[in-house]
Order: C-alpha cells, then sequence, then structure tokens
C-alpha cells in the first residue's frame, strides 16, 4: 500500500537528505544516463548504471523500460547505495505506449482537449505499470514550419488552441496534480522556448524573435501547463535571439522562475548542455555546465559534465553551492511527489504488457475524430463521393497505404515495434462485409482495379520516418509518383476518394483539382485503419478541423493565419493588384485555411452577439468580461459536429497586431435542423498583448476590437466591439 506525503512531509524529506549527502551525490542527482547511449546498439551502458546507482551518483535513467528491469536497476539505488534515494526513469512517452494514438498533430486537428487527455490518461497508466515516472511530452512549440519535421509533435500553429491541449496531456498525464498515483506520470513541458520557430524549418536551427513574439506567439502554452501544474521543464535545443536555451537565464530564470514563480525540476535535452560549446558559447564542458546550471537547468541528460567537473566547479567558485542545492531539491522532490521514496518499485504482476480492449477502443474514436474532411465535391452524378454509398457494389482500395501498417507515426513508443496497425484495407473489409472489396499492389493492376470497381479509395502519404524529429522536408509534396497516380485514377472518370497520411501538411497541387474528395489522416495510430473506414463509410461523420494552415507551395512558407497585416496587404477582391504583399506564380492565399474541416452535414453560423457593445479598461482591469453568443444550426440532413471559433482583431493599437486570433472555440453536436446558440467570452486575456519590453508588460488598450465568428479563420461574420 502506497502511504501519501503531504507538501511538508516531502520539504522535510528533502532537507534531510540535503543536509547528509556528499558534494558526489549531490553532482549524481543532478544527472540522468540512457540506458543504450555508450554502445549505440542497443546493449546500453549497464556497468556505468549500475556502479552510479549503487554508489549514489546518479538521479534519473532513461529509455529503460519494463518492470523486471526497473525493479532490478532501482533495486541498486534503493538498497545498496548509502542514502537509498530513489531512481527516477524517464521515457519520451509522445502519443501512446503500446497504443498508439494519433501523432499530436493530429490530435491538435480533433479540437477536443478530451482527446489530449484521454491520450495522457491510457499513455500514463500503461507506462507506469513498466516502471516508467515521467515522460517528455508534451511538446507545446508553437510553429509555423511544415518543413519543420516535428511539427507532428506540436498542436499546429495557434498558442490559444496549443494551450488549451497542452493543459488537457498534463491532466491526462498527471490528473489534478502530480502524486504518488500508480496510474500517473510527471509531464514535462518542452522546448523551452521558442524551438518551433526554427529559420527554414531545419531541426535544431537558429530562432531569432522579439520580445513580444516570444511572449505572445511561443511562451503561452507554457503558462497554461505551468498552471496545469506540469512538473518539469524542458529547455530547447535552439539558440533565443543569439543564446542558447540551455544557457538562456532571460527564459529559465528570469521568466520562469522569478516571473511566473515555477518552482520544479528544469531538464536539458539530450546532450543540450554539451551543444552549447558546438554553439560557440561555451569554451568546453566544464564552461557549458557552469553556464546552463548557472542560466536554471537543474538536470543533465546523457552529456556528463556535472559530474565531471562539478566537484572543481565548486571548489573554484563557479558554482555557487546554494544553486547545486537548489537543483538537487527540484529532484528529490519530485520523486517525493511520485512517492518514490515510499513505493520506488513497479508492481511487476500488475504490469501492461499489450492494448486492451478498452485502450484499443479509445484509441479509434479518437483517431476518427481528428480526421479532416479537406474536400467532398459532387461525383457526375451529382452526389458527394463520401461517405462511400451503401449502394457500391464493390470499391476498390488501391495506392502505397491501402494496406500499409505505417500509421503509428514518429516517436511512437515501444508498442509501434510490437503491435501492427490497423490497415486502410482491413478497415474497410471489416466496415463492409457485404461489398466486394477489391486491392491491387502495383500501378497497372491498380488501375484495373479502379475500372471494376463502383468506387476507389487511394491511400497515399509520406511514411512515419520521414516526419519528426530530424526529419526536416524542403519539398513537403507526396513522395514520387503518388501525384501520378492519382491523376491516373482521375482519368478513368470513376468516383474516388484520396485519404492521406502525414506527420505534416503537404502541399497537393500537383493532382487536387482532379480529386473530387480528399480526406487529411495524418499518422492516426493503432486503429488507424478502423478509424478511416469509420469516417469513409459514414459511420463516424468528420468533425476535425485543421490546426495549421496548408499551403499551396513550398515557397508560401511560412504561411499562417494570425499573420501581422503588411502596409500594402493583398487585395482580397483582386489579389493581383501591383505593388500589394503577394507571389506572382502562385494564386494568394493558402490552400486550406487554419480551422478549415468539412462535415457530411452542412452548418449555418450566424453572426456573433455581444453581451455589450462597450467595455473599459477599468472594468477588464477588474476582470470584466464580455459574453460572445454565435448561433449555429444543422443544416443538413444527418447528425454532426461542428466547431465554432471566435477570433479577435484590434485594429490599431501601439504594436501592430495580427489580422486575426483565435480566443476562444466549442465543439457542438447537433441533430438535423437543430440549433443551439455558443456563449462564449472574452476578457483582458484576449484583448491584450505583451510588448516588448524584457520584464514583460502586458497592455490592454482602448479602441475597437473586430469579433469573427464562423467555421474557420476566414469566417466573415463579425461585429464590433469598443474599448474605452
Amino acid at each position: 500500500m502506497t502511504v501519501e506525503h503531504t507538501a511538508g512531509d516531502h520539504l522535510e524529506l528533502v532537507r534531510d537528505l540535503l543536509s547528509r549527502m556528499t558534494v558526489a551525490e549531490k553532482l549524481g542527482q543532478l544527472q540522468q544516463l540512457s540506458w543504450n547511449s555508450a554502445t549505440g546498439h542497443g546493449g546500453g551502458e549497464t556497468e556505468e548504471i549500475e556502479n552510479a546507482a549503487r554508489e549514489g551518483r546518479l538521479g534519473s535513467v532513461l529509455n529503460i523500460t519494463g518492470a523486471a528491469h526497473t525493479n532490478a536497476l532501482q533495486r541498486l539505488a534503493v538498497e545498496e547505495s548509502r542514502l537509498g534515494i530513489p531512481l527516477v526513469f524517464g521515457l519520451d512517452v509522445i502519443h501512446g505506449y503500446w497504443t498508439t494514438f494519433p501523432i499530436p498533430l493530429a490530435q491538435a486537428a480533433s479540437w477536443d482537449p478530451a482527446v489530449a487527455e484521454r491520450d495522457g490518461e491510457v499513455s500514463a497508466e500503461e507506462a507506469r505499470s513498466a516502471g516508467v515516472h515521467w515522460t517528455f511530452n508534451p511538446m507545446m512549440d508553437v510553429c509555423h514550419e511544415p518543413r519543420w519535421g516535428r511539427i507532428a509533435e506540436s498542436a499546429g500553429e495557434d498558442p490559444y488552441l496549443t494551450a488549451v491541449l497542452t493543459a488537457a496531456k498534463v491532466r491526462g498525464y498527471q490528473g489534478p496534480a502530480l502524486s504518488a498515483d500508480p496510474r500517473k506520470v510527471a509531464a514535462c513541458a518542452k522546448h523551452f522556448a521558442a524551438y518551433g520557430g526554427a529559420e527554414g524549418g531545419r531541426d535544431y536551427n537558429t530562432v531569432d524573435v522579439s520580445e513580444q513574439r516570444l511572449r505572445n506567439v511561443y511562451l503561452p502554452p507554457f503558462k497554461a501547463a505551468l498552471d496545469a501544474g506540469v512538473a518539469t521543464v524542458m529547455a530547447s535545443f535552439n539558440t533565443v535571439s543569439g543564446v542558447p536555451a540551455h544557457a538562456n537565464s532571460h527564459l529559465l530564470t528570469e521568466v520562469l522562475r522569478e516571473e511566473w514563480q515555477y518552482d520544479g525540476m528544469v531538464v536539458s535535452d539530450w546532450t543540450g548542455v554539451q551543444e552549447l560549446v558546438a554553439h560557440g558559447l561555451a569554451e568546453d564542458g566544464a564552461d557549458a555546465i557552469r553556464q546552463a546550471l548557472g542560466a536554471g537547468v537543474d538536470m543533465e541528460m546523457v552529456s556528463t559534465h556535472i559530474t565531471e567537473h562539478g566537484e572543481k566547479l565548486l571548489a573554484a567558485g563557479a558554482i555557487d553551492p546554494a544553486r547545486l542545492d537548489e537543483a538537487v531539491a527540484r529532484v528529490l522532490l519530485l520523486k517525493a511527489r511520485l512517492g518514490l521514496f515510499t513505493a520506488p518499485y513497479a508492481e511487476e504482476s500488475a504490469e501492461i504488457t499489450e492494448p486492451t480492449a478498452e485502450a484499443r477502443r479509445a484509441a479509434r474514436e479518437t483517431a476518427a475524430r481528428t480526421l479532416v474532411l479537406l474536400k467532398n465535391e459532387p461525383a457526375a452524378d451529382g452526389a458527394s463521393v463520401l461517405p462511400l454509398p451503401a449502394s457500391a457494389g464493390s470499391v476498390a482500395v488501391v495506392g502505397p497505404f491501402a494496406h500499409s501498417t505505417d500509421l503509428h507515426g514518429t516517436w511512437a513508443g515501444p508498442g509501434a515495434a510490437r503491435f501492427a496497425a490497423t490497415t486502410v484495407l482491413e478497415g474497410l473489409r471489416q466496415a463492409l462485409p457485404s461489398t466486394d472489396v477489391l486491392y491491387a499492389e502495383g500501378e497497372a493492376e491498380a488501375i484495373a482495379a479502379v475500372r471494376e470497381a463502383d468506387v476507389t479509395v487511394i491511400a497515399v502519404g509520406e511514411p512515419g520516418e520521414i516526419s519528426g524529429e530530424a526529419s526536416t522536408r524542403a519539398d513537403i509534396s507526396l513522395p514520387a509518383g503518388q501525384a501520378e497516380l492519382i491523376r491516373q485514377v482521375a482519368s478513368v472518370g470513376k468516383p474516388f476518394a484520396v485519404v492521406v497520411f502525414g506527420g505534416r501538411p503537404l502541399t497537393m497541387e500537383e493532382w487536387i483539382d482532379e480529386a473530387p474528395a480528399v480526406l487529411f489522416a495524418w499518422h492516426p495510430g493503432l486503429e488507424g485503419g478502423h478509424a478511416v473506414a469509420d469516417v469513409l463509410t459514414g459511420k463516424v461523420n468528420p468533425s476535425a478541423k485543421l490546426p495549421v494552415t496548408f499551403p499551396r507551395s513550398v515557397g508560401q512558407i511560412p504561411l499562417y493565419y494570425n499573420h501581422e497585416n503588411t502596409g500594402r496587404p493583398a487585395d482580397p477582391a483582386d489579389p493581383k493588384v501591383p505593388f500589394r504583399s503577394f507571389y506572382l506564380d502562385v494564386e494568394h492565399g493558402p490552400r486550406f485555411a487554419f480551422g478549415h474541416g468539412l462535415s457530411y452535414t452542412r452548418f449555418e453560423t450566424g453572426a456573433p452577439v455581444l453581451s455589450r457593445t462597450e467595455i473599459s479598461l477599468r472594468e477588464l482591469g477588474e476582470g470584466g468580461s464580455v459574453e460572445v453568443t454565435v448561433p449555429v444550426r444543422n443544416a443538413g440532413d444527418v447528425a454532426g459536429t461542428e466547431v465554432v471559433q471566435v477570433y479577435v482583431h484590434d485594429r490599431a493599437a501601439s504594436l501592430v497586431q495580427p489580422v486575426r486570433r483565435l480566443r476562444g472555440f466549442a465543439r457542438v453536436e447537433l441533430a438535423p435542423g437543430q440549433s443551439e446558440q455558443v456563449v462564449l467570452r472574452l476578457d483582458s486575456e484576449d484583448l491584450g498583448f505583451w510588448d516588448n519590453d524584457p520584464a514583460g508588460n502586458y497592455r490592454v488598450e482602448a479602441g475597437a476590437f473586430d469579433i469573427y465568428a464562423g467555421s474557420d479563420s476566414t469566417a466573415a461574420a463579425r461585429t464590433t466591439l469598443d474599448v474605452v
């Protein structure tokens, strides 16, 4: 039975341990090693790790899983070291452990915090049963760069949507607050900060950002994570305006510690301390750890400068002993809050070793909620291709992803190697038992199947291995040959739908105009094939919306909805008016806007109505707010869910404001003909902005605000709020 300690008990325990620890033991608590980092081939640096654990010179290990394995190593630390301080075991549990959920970018497309929270709950329970205490997730890097592979791990381009989903994921992993609950793990807010702004979309690249953009775009999701109780924070690989994040005292101390009053533990990213040397900030490893620790990093991941140079730096006065104790206390407090001092071992008999039926059901339901219907035009007979008609006697399933299990996506966890994802072919054959579902692999065979079938599903996309970390693409179109296959299927002249898998927005200009229906399925996880079939057949009416803009051409990037206006913006009525801001060789604007997503029914969203058209700065400063009511009606023939979105534009401000900012949304389920009044609230947080003061100055200014409402970021319906 686990004995829960109070906060006071935790602090007393930490103080007692600090009073008895040697310098070597303190430094060891700040060291995290990877179980397989030394050999590079999975064998593991077992001897070094085991000796360090036995001697009390190690705080954490990552990439070791399985209750028997973690327990064996834990016993060395708890039963053989002088003070018996337990290890904390970490792992990148990004969108599933055994049960792979859709990639985080797909989860953001649901615009449903319950999807992110459910993934966190299932992932935490599976991982904790296998001895994992700590996940390096959620990743909340706001991203305007689809070339960047790690956009797959993000929630897209909007800070508000990212913040909502981040808080939900933290709750899923940790519960209402971090505790000794054996079904929960500690979460980690990463990467602090602005990693998603890497120049050119190249991973690890430079980020040069103004203070106002840092605070208005990149930092809000981190503040939301802290407000949700996130246990740890991870520094990012990139520089921020010339200073690497791992040694950036403005971020790690002034903002995180002093302004936000965060008292949790900060961990480096993989060799992030060592990389201060490559950045050109630190002269050597000793200088790197001196700067990182001084800036606010508490634990060093994989590189070992804290244990190699710590004692000499302390003796030389280069490390403040009080700062060392502060970092050690944060590590010990994390372990205490997780209950590791009272229950250090995983219950081996209770270890979850495969996805349960309930977990699979959750993965399937959430995946179906993430699939975005980009296009669904009438075919030659006047009917839309999707959902697949019940009258179809035969359906051809072709393309490189028709029977592919490569649906797990990047950072999929150990389950991806052990449990194959259901394929589109398998999903459709189970969903359509009375229909002849044809399948062909080769191009000639595929076209023959298309000619024979009543309707075709073409499954295309990018493999999981070319999205994620270190997977930057200069060309984000479909891999070679896939666009040609779509054009050949189109030339047959029969109805068809394209299902696209991917870890990022893709350009589609080569083929999109020839495809009557397009479903963007991302990398949907273990139950992806079933989820796709559920949507294709109409068992599930699609409700997902894009969390990121889809460009027409890679040359338009960065392209995002919440941009600032130029002095010569393109004219919406005639975008090619000379001496305006546009490209000569591509149609103006995105192919698909942020917030776009279709349904099998039709929704009518009315103009927003304000509870009052004027509010004073004084009232806003005292917590006052304005209600926005948006009428929405299901004008179609089937039940469905619409995502009603509210955007704000400050017409004139002391700093130029984005043309629109998402400030509220609501998922609304409606039966045919049913109407509802959606009510959202705007306050000072929605109407103000951070200026360029490094000390953090939030401003709400008088003036006129346009309030837009609709089903995507191009919504035309608006009203005006005056702040006086």
